[in-house]
């Protein structure tokens, strides 16, 4: 089913299938700056990306043109593009929007059919899982993946494809904000009980109770990347830390589909 204006009520959203090649680099070059393989500030060499990413220039630019029009890459005072580097006002702005998406589709998967909602909570309860997997193992990264997974899963059942493309976007901008903000990768262990609740309110059919705590982890994760070097230290014992590297790291080749 697809999005549907009024009070109708929708499914899932299909994913669209990519078929060109501008899509599947536009999606590799997401990937690598969620992953840190790109780190907020680096400059792209059109040349080297097209080489590394076995593909020509002219649809690598186009791909290019795509991030830089999602805020993901800016034009520096040098020539070319780079990844941007997130700044307090940007961290307080994309997670100001983010608290107010968020708590609509919270609103929007409430007014699915029955089944469809058991199908929500079934595949967010799957985050969580992945959450808690990856907090046993203290790894940052995992834990991380499965927030971000988490909140995609909200936004692919809320009836808009606009809501879901904004929060796609929104939440790559999310960890860009981690990356500018902390010299490792790091997320904190209350993410967990904090997921668990917005599961729970969700199966409460309580709307009003998943806002509050979407907006309220939404503020605190503000202050945390906000936070001074000297308030940051008394909460090192509930952070999780990974490496980040410092260089841009070579993209593997696409493997393109016949015909692309």
């Amino acid at each position: 089913m697809s999005g549907l204006e009024g009070n109708r009520k929708v499914g899932r959203l299909a994913p669209v299938r990519r078929t060109s090649t501008v899509d599947l680099i536009a999606e590799r070059l997401r990937e690598a700056v969620v992953d840190g393989s790109l780190p907020p500030g680096t400059v792209l060499g059109e040349a080297e990306l097209a080489y590394q990413l076995g593909v020509s220039r002219g649809p690598l630019r186009e791909a290019m043109q795509r991030l830089t029009a999602e805020g993901l890459l800016v034009i520096p005072r040098r020539r070319g593009l780079a990844v941007k580097t997130m700044t307090p006002e940007d961290v307080r702005d994309i997670h100001w929007l983010r608290a107010t998406i968020e708590p609509e589709l919270g609103r929007r998967i409430l007014t699915l059919a029955a089944a469809d909602r058991r199908t929500v909570l079934a595949e967010l309860g799957a985050e969580v899982k992945r959450m808690q997997r990856a907090l046993r193992k203290d790894d940052a990264r995992a834990l991380g993946d499965a927030y971000l997974d988490f909140h995609r899963v909200l936004a692919g059942w809320g009836g808009s494809l606009r809501l879901a493309r904004m929060l796609g976007t929104l939440l790559i901008e999310t960890r860009l904000c981690t990356f500018s903000m902390f010299e490792h990768f790091e997320v904190h262990r209350d993410l967990v009980p904090e997921h668990v609740a917005f599961v729970e309110a969700l199966a409460a059919d309580d709307g009003e109770r998943f806002g509050i705590l979407m907006r309220a982890h939404l503020e605190a994760e503000v202050r945390r990347l906000l936070a001074e070097p000297e308030d940051a230290k008394e909460d090192e014992a509930d952070r999780l830390l990974a490496e980040t590297p410092d260089e841009p790291q070579p993209l593997d080749r696409l493997d393109l589909p016949e015909g692309l």
